[in-house]
């Protein structure tokens, strides 16, 4: 799979908390939910959608 299939798949995950959009993050690879306020990581190419597993953007 191409990086830009990767990056469209992701752009195509929602929040579980908010159900809004996540904004992909490449550098720290991590996607941002604004409503929440949270950073969903991402490990080995594997979106980890949990949030307990998110961290604060605080």
């Amino acid at each position: 799979m191409t990086t830009t299939a990767n990056r469209h798949m992701l752009e195509a995950l929602v929040c579980p908390e908010t159900h809004g959009t996540l904004r992909y993050d490449a550098e720290r690879q991590e996607l941002i939910s604004e409503g929440a306020g949270i950073a969903y990581p991402i490990r080995n190419g594997i979106p980890v959608m949990l949030v307990d597993e998110a961290r604060s953007l605080d």
